[in-house]
């Protein structure tokens, strides 16, 4: 890989890398670890979607990372095309078990109707950039299939983004819920923006 390719990688699983950590010590809390973080009592019913949602997250977040060098797609071509594959999938999981713990979790405290409606609607949309990526791939529309498949990886990376718009939406827009639901939505809002950019360049 050459010196220019690292940092869109890099930049991408640096961003991914606060709540991949926190799902990593989730699922060794559920496994019987260490309590690293706070338990929370919404998993004791089943954590099936929260296990899924986070081992596809991390899995799509990594890989996904590396999709998207350009030395790669050039020299590699047959691994980018297995490894899109299977991300596709991933991708899939992970908007699925998204709206899976939205409809079966009850709402996290501090959290609204707002934040609940937004996770429906970009899991879903996720899950349509996915589709719409591969159908392009099918028709060798590549510029379309990168398209949608930056704004699918845009919408699952929005996590990391959220780590940031939580504290600077509290600061700017105080505290309750609908201040904590707006920070949540503009981590997505943020990182669609910015995928559009790039998509547009």
């Amino acid at each position: 890989m050459t010196s220019r390719a690292w940092p869109v990688p890099a930049g991408l699983l640096a961003l991914a890398a606060i709540p991949l950590t926190a799902g990593v010590l989730r699922l060794i809390q559920l496994g019987g670890g260490p309590p690293a973080i706070p338990a929370d009592p919404r998993f004791a019913a089943t954590s099936v979607p929260l296990v899924l949602h986070i081992v596809g997250a991390v899995g799509y977040a990594v890989g996904g990372a590396f999709q998207f060098v350009p030395w790669l797609r050039r020299t590699h071509p047959a691994w980018h095309r297995r490894a899109g594959r299977v991300l596709g999938a991933t991708g899939l999981v992970i908007a699925g078990s998204a709206v899976w713990m939205t409809l079966a979790y009850a709402p996290k405290p501090g959290t609204g109707d707002l934040l609940y409606v937004l996770r429906l609607v970009f899991a879903t949309a996720m899950a349509a950039c996915l589709v719409l990526g591969v159908a392009a791939a099918r028709r060798h529309n590549l510029a379309a299939h990168r398209g949608w498949m930056i704004r699918a990886y845009a919408i699952a990376l929005a996590a990391g983004t959220q780590a940031f718009t939580d504290p600077i939406g509290a600061a700017v827009l105080g505290s309750g819920v609908l201040a904590a639901d707006l920070a949540k939505g503009a981590g997505w809002i943020i990182n669609l923006a910015v995928a559009e950019w790039i998509i547009r360049r």
